[in-house]
């Protein structure tokens, strides 16, 4: 059982390591994305496919066009923060190597949180961040080098839009909070009044975002809204902000270890994008401390390839279904999938007075995490396998008997979000 087998070697799991300027950019790379488009049939299910890879790629492609002073496609096609190339395992020898062949330290930094450090690597003046890559690999084999890969909210279209000038919610009083969220801001939503601590991890950050605002809403959220963990604390981590490259991997590792200070037992994340080697050795350090990370698998489609960070071991891949339980058709089905939540017709807050019905696996995620949080509210390695046979326990069964790859171990908080 790929959940369970993960989550009980967490323990042993080896780290290696310690408005904006439009600018023009030519994009002959973003072909690469996705393969070409079959020729659409009358299969229902083809055409459904095919659209949802054209529309994964131009989210790519506008994203290159509007803001390509910031963001670059790395040599698999994904975007990511141009010019930077991240590293861990790195040594002043190392450093000093790379520096020699024209890859200067932008800087070097300490996730406190996950006992990890980072090196940024500006990529020469001219060169691709395709070509450095290749480059700076060969140059230092001893280190993980990775592109800065961008995160994407896994929601319906638009619902992570800022929220210019929208109050952000905030913590009244101290506490401790079980519960994470990685995403965008959170608006002042009366479902969330006074149990929402914030920090930003981008430029602008943090700022109120619908996404974000809609997530801790089905989280924590109480009244109107009312989530999975109704009036639970909830410690919010922004990584986008105002910034066209935010929620990059770099901003989610930083995220991550900020959650890991706050002593968070269940974290969600609601994003989705490649898999990226910081970005794998951060959650598999949150996950040594004993933090349990639900995600969501996307809503790019059943051709899509596995989204991360819910393919990566351990970490809880989440799907959405309709009011008659059935998987969403948008839902990605190459990222393995523990269970199920409503993605569909989602009550969520959108902004500091707002309300929507909403569609997305980034709807479904957090209520598995709220429903989690009332077996595992506090981060203890040994009480992991424990905790997630309770919810696979209130787990009700959809599809095949048993486990199966598109509902996984079933339905949790069948009748929240309505």
């Amino acid at each position: 059982m790929r959940l369970l087998a993960g989550l009980f070697l967490l323990p042993l799991m080896l780290v290696a390591g310690a408005g904006q300027a439009q600018v023009a950019v030519p994009l002959p790379d973003a072909a690469r994305i996705v393969p070409p488009l079959p020729k659409l049939d009358m299969d229902p299910l083809a055409t459904t496919r095919a659209t949802l890879a054209r529309l994964r790629l131009d989210r790519i492609t506008d994203l290159l066009r509007d803001h390509g002073d910031r963001v670059e496609v790395d040599r698999n096609g994904e975007p990511a923060v141009r010019g930077v190339l991240v590293a861990t395992g790195v040594d002043a020898a190392m450093t000093a190597r790379a520096a020699g062949a024209g890859f200067a330290v932008i800087d070097r930094e300490r996730i406190e949180g996950l006992d990890l450090e980072v090196v940024r690597f500006a990529v020469p003046k001219g060169r691709s961040l395709a070509r450095a890559q290749k480059q700076l690999g060969k140059l230092l084999p001893e280190a993980e080098i990775d592109a800065d890969h961008l995160y994407f909210a896994s929601g319906a279209s638009g619902s992570g839009a800022m929220l210019p000038g929208a109050a952000i919610a905030s913590t009244a009083g101290g506490g401790t909070a079980s519960l994470g969220l990685i995403d965008g801001g959170v608006a002042a939503h009366p479902s969330v009044a006074g149990r929402v601590e914030q920090r930003g991890f981008a430029k602008g950050a943090p700022a109120a975002s619908r996404h974000g605002t809609a997530v801790a809403s089905l989280l924590v959220g109480s009244g109107a809204v009312r989530g999975a963990a109704p009036g639970q604390r909830l410690r919010a981590a922004d990584v986008y902000g105002s910034d066209p490259a935010g929620g990059n991997a770099s901003a989610i590792a930083r995220a991550l270890g900020w959650l890991v200070e706050g002593d968070v037992a269940v974290a969600t994340i609601s994003l989705v994008g490649p898999d990226n080697k910081l970005l794998r050795t951060a959650v598999s350090r949150a996950q040594q401390r004993g933090m349990l990370i639900v995600a969501a698998v996307g809503n790019d489609g059943p051709a899509a390839p596995p989204a991360y960070p819910a393919a990566y071991p351990g970490v809880l891949g989440v799907t959405g279904v309709d009011a008659k339980g059935r998987a969403l058709p948008e839902a990605g089905r190459k990222t393995p999938v523990d269970f199920a939540a409503p993605g569909a017709d989602v009550l969520a807050a959108t902004g500091a007075a707002s309300t929507e019905r909403l569609r997305g696996t980034s709807f479904a995620a957090p209520l598995v995490a709220g429903r989690l949080v009332r077996f595992y509210p506090a981060p203890v390695v040994g009480r992991v396998e424990e905790s997630v046979t309770a919810l696979i326990g209130e787990a009700r069964d959809l599809g095949k008997k048993g486990r199966d790859n598109v509902y996984g171990h079933g339905l949790i908080c069948g009748d929240c979000g309505r």
